[in-house]
């Protein structure tokens, strides 16, 4: 007899969330949802761009509404910070001109995307809220970059930059640099559980000293509040910091001990509950994370494919 498929933390999460849309300065915006993924608005002299796109085209029709409430300029561009199908499948709303990533991060379309996007589909369906809306295929860069990009709005000037890897090997972080404001994308949150299953743990601190380094006055994360003072940003930063080295200092110390995925995923858990386990999504994210940690520390330098009977499976080994 088949035992039942015990489900995804996410699973229980239906509540609907509050949606604030923050004006930044005259030019940018943030859409956020009390953890659900963000996205920001740059609007130029001539054009709108659109960092990151929301999981679906109808629940992107809400940011769509929100933007014609402050301006008619046409979209123009839409830039995939990393390639999730979370952030992108929502791209064909916007009719876009240009569909930036990086390189990278188109590699990863193409290694990953078709697995990715059934991964997540079956780990979060609230995120995926009417998902027939998305065209069939995968959403695709139109143009991409290496390192670094201006795209100028007019007389606005928008830097697309990698300043490391992270979150995944492909991040991109949009950048108003007279105005020292900052799109990360899921680089940095704030009083939300970073996702790791893709992630790089021993890159990601030195990337986020990158993007302190820049000094932004305000900065939009992936998931949570936007942090409008310096003084948020660096907590936002140290947030992040903090719980990707706990992680992965638990995780080492497992390891060192000749413990097995199990009893470290265990361990490691009870230390980051005490820290951390009142941010959002926790429960969902700590045995993805704690599995691409173990990985990453024991023999896989690269993160491995997440399928959705990799994610079955792992839940069931872990959380069973």
């Amino acid at each position: 007899m088949t035992q039942p498929t015990k489900q995804f933390a996410s699973h229980a999460d239906v509540e609907e969330k509050q949606v604030s849309f923050v004006k930044l300065s005259d030019n940018a915006y943030a859409y956020t949802a009390e953890g659900d993924p963000n996205t920001g608005i740059i609007i130029g002299d001539d054009a709108v761009m659109v960092i990151d796109t929301q999981a679906t085209p109808v629940m992107a029709q809400d940011v769509i509404r929100r933007i014609r409430e402050v301006t008619d300029k046409p979209i123009k561009y839409v830039v995939l910070s990393h390639y999730h199908a979370v952030r992108v499948l929502g791209a064909s709303a916007y009719a876009p001109e240009q569909v930036i990533a990086s390189r990278d991060t188109y590699d990863l379309i193409v290694e990953r995307g078709e697995q990715d996007k059934a991964s997540e589909i079956g780990r979060f369906p609230r995120l995926f809220r009417n998902v027939e809306s998305v065209p069939a295929g995968l959403t695709w860069p139109t143009i991409t970059f290496q390192g670094a990009m201006s795209i100028w709005l007019g007389r606005l000037e928008v830097q697309l930059l990698q300043l490391g890897r992270g979150h995944t090997k492909g991040d991109t972080v949009a950048w108003l640099p007279e105005q020292k404001i900052l799109f990360s994308g899921d680089l940095v949150e704030f009083d939300a559980t970073p996702y790791a299953g893709d992630a790089y743990f021993e890159d990601w601190p030195q990337t986020l000293d990158n993007i302190a380094r820049l000094e932004p006055r305000a900065l939009v994360p992936g998931r949570g509040a936007a942090l409008t003072t310096p003084e948020s940003v660096a907590q936002g930063l140290a947030g992040t910091r903090a719980f990707i080295a706990d992680l992965h200092a638990s995780v080492k110390a497992g390891v060192a001990a000749g413990k097995d995925l199990n009893a470290v995923y265990k361990d490691t858990f009870a230390v980051m509950k005490q820290k951390y386990g009142h941010w959002v999504i926790f429960d969902h994210c700590m045995p993805f994370d704690v599995t691409r940690c173990y990985d990453e520390v024991t023999q896989f330098r690269d993160p491995r494919v997440w399928t959705a009977e990799r994610d079955q499976e792992m839940w069931r080994t872990l959380e069973g």
